[in-house]
């Protein structure tokens, strides 16, 4: 990979980047609420459970295909696959957090100028945009190799996974670190799962963490919005 290509790489997977990541926690608070997130170790096998069961088997290859999509300039794929990832948030409040954030990276594309007409009339030919296609969008605009910016995708959440247990189990810094070391070669298998999956073979069956969202909608008390 060139420097060029990392350096963007790096500011479009940054939790800095201004699209509000920061303020979801993707069903963990609701676990850290009901006691099954509590410490080190339930948090770490909450998120590896995640990354292998959902973000393996469904938003990561749902994000290779929208990649691979832009790339062509394919409208007909960029559709279907935006429409089904919209489609499996199955919570008000996953689908509100993958559209907020998705609409916030869109408006951050078109003000940098940083992606041609065709590439924005595929992002804007959906009435709603979620998060992976406009981080797809984005890598297309920047020509960033596949395989890295799969990997960033799914570096980026688990960071924010932990960032989450750092304020709120309360995890230490340097534990936060050591987990986010210790995922490495889970988050490895994940991208590299996401590649080869079938399409038959895909699928965000996760019907817990969806329980917990439902719940979280209503939870007393709460840091995050999802």
């Amino acid at each position: 990979m060139s420097a060029s290509a990392l350096l963007h790489l790096l500011q479009f997977a940054s939790p800095a980047l201004p699209i509000g990541a920061y303020s979801y926690s993707q069903g963990l608070e609701a676990a850290l609420e009901s006691g099954m997130v509590r410490d080190a170790a339930s948090a770490r096998a909450w998120i590896a459970r995640h990354l292998h069961e959902v973000m393996a088997q469904w938003e990561a290859p749902v994000c290779w295909r929208l990649m691979q999509a832009y790339a062509r300039r394919d409208a007909h794929a960029v559709a279907v696959w935006t429409e089904r990832f919209v489609a499996s948030r199955d919570s008000a409040e996953f689908r509100a957090e993958t559209i907020q954030m998705g609409y916030s990276l869109a408006q951050l594309i078109a003000q940098l100028e940083i992606a041609d007409a065709d590439l924005l009339a595929l992002l804007r030919q959906t009435p709603e945009v979620p998060l992976p296609a406009a981080y797809a969008c984005a890598v297309a605009a920047l020509d960033l190799p596949h395989e890295a910016a799969l990997q960033a995708m799914l570096f980026a959440w688990a960071e924010n996974q932990v960032l989450v247990c750092v304020k709120s189990v309360p995890l230490g810094q340097v534990a936060g670190q050591r987990m986010l070391l210790s995922l490495r070669p889970e988050l490895e298998a994940a991208a590299q799962h996401a590649q080869t999956v079938a399409d038959d073979d895909m699928g965000n069956w996760a019907p817990g963490l969806s329980l917990l969202s439902m719940r979280h909608e209503a939870q007393y008390s709460r840091l995050y919005r999802s």
